[in-house]
């Protein structure tokens, strides 16, 4: 069924665009260009709630982001956020390549400061531009990889975090000619026993809390406690837009969603079986139109599975640690039904050229059949037993 739309027609199908020369120019031509936020823009301020909400929709109870009464008595003297918030302040934004379809490959974070609750946010987007496109693969055909650079700063003018969002470009007709080589059994046949034990171990799952862990205290190869995702329920990926953290733009309602599609017709298409129109974004909780995009059935938002990683990374380091960079490449869908487990191990410890105590490690992110679908690393401040003047730990203080 096809709705003519000014001119224009939203379909039962996503846009199927082709790589051409004009497009390549036309993209290049947009290098270093700032991008407009308002209608991505979920959160302006740090409130309480937001924080709270934001917390509940990835899963991490942790009483830092959580419990004042907790948080007053620790080094920041009151609640924060946690790093990966400033997804729910723009989680992040689309440019350009109309028609294509688009995964989120690869996240790489800085964090200068912690957000304390009554923050405002104001996030800047620049596209910095793409790699590509690349001959011809087995996943999805020729693809581009292109890059925005996104800085985040709070009402005093202070960055608080950069986000450097990479997306794989690819024509949607060849993605969906190559999904059968990636068809694997979904949803996952759970035994009752497998799942009780896995229930077990995410309740087993605590931060370390206010109990410090001290540089000099790791070493090299050890491993950070588990945490577990799953099994991923259709909740949980509402949950996740619920927070705040997306989407892409941000999911409306009735006339307002309506009339955004009449001006942008390729933001939706009409799902055949309830004959609404969806967004694009909807290949997070709609079969359907993960079908059309490639995949199986509905997967996880790449952004999430970084809030997964930097849940497991604030567990271990504890209150008096700081997360100072994390990186994380998203190899494979992450499916409802699917159980992600997150970890990492200590592959250095060193003082930075900030003269911070720091710890290097690589994290992962394996699933039910031994993919590590996001391989990733961190650096991670930590406290020290016994400072000799190094400014070590600094940005715990602010």
């Amino acid at each position: 069924m096809n709705k003519s739309v000014d001119n224009k027609e939203i379909t039962n199908e996503l846009a199927k665009g082709k790589f051409t020369d004009e497009m390549l120019a036309n993209m290049r031509a947009l290098i270093g260009t700032d991008l407009r936020t308002e209608s991505c823009v979920n959160n302006e301020y740090a409130t309480r709630m937001a924080i709270l909400r934001f917390a509940e929709g990835i899963g991490d109870d942790n009483p830092l982001w959580t419990d004042a009464t907790y948080a007053e008595k620790s080094p920041y003297g009151g609640i924060i956020a946690p790093p990966s918030f400033i997804f729910a302040c723009l989680g992040s934004i689309q440019v350009g390549w109309p028609g294509l379809g688009g995964f989120h490959c690869e996240t790489k974070m800085t964090f200068n400061k912690p957000i304390h609750v009554g923050d405002k946010i104001k996030a800047s987007v620049t596209f910095d531009g793409f790699d590509g496109p690349t001959e011809d693969s087995n996943f999805g055909g020729r693809r581009i990889k292109d890059y925005l650079r996104q800085e985040y700063r709070n009402q005093h003018g202070e960055l608080v975090s950069t986000f450097i969002c990479s997306r794989m470009r690819f024509e949607r007709t060849e993605m969906q000619k190559r999904a059968s080589t990636r068809t694997i059994e979904i949803p996952h046949p759970w035994k009752e026993e497998e799942l009780i034990a896995i229930e077990d171990q995410v309740m087993a799952e605590k931060p370390r809390g206010a109990t410090p862990r001290y540089w000099d205290d790791v070493q090299v190869g050890d491993e950070m406690d588990v945490i577990t995702k799953g099994p991923l329920g259709l909740t949980d990926f509402i949950a996740f837009i619920a927070a705040g953290a997306a989407p892409i733009p941000r999911i409306s309602a009735h006339g307002v969603a309506l009339r955004r599609y009449r001006k942008h017709p390729n933001w939706a298409f009409r799902d055949p079986k309830t004959h609404a129109l969806e967004p694009v974004y909807s290949v997070h909780y709609n079969d359907y139109a993960a079908k059309l995009q490639g995949a199986q059935i509905a997967y996880d938002v790449g952004i999430q599975r970084t809030c997964w990683q930097t849940h497991s990374l604030t567990n271990w380091m504890g209150d008096a640690g700081f997360l100072k960079e994390s990186t994380s490449q998203y190899r494979a869908h992450v499916y409802l039904s699917d159980v992600v487990q997150l970890g990492g191990r200590v592959e250095a410890k060193e003082i930075d050229a900030d003269g911070n105590h720091v710890v290097r490690l690589y994290t992962w992110a394996h699933n039910q059949r031994s993919q590590n679908v996001m391989p990733g690393t961190a650096v991670i401040v930590l406290p020290v037993r016994n400072p000799t003047g190094n400014p070590a730990d600094k940005s715990t203080q602010n």
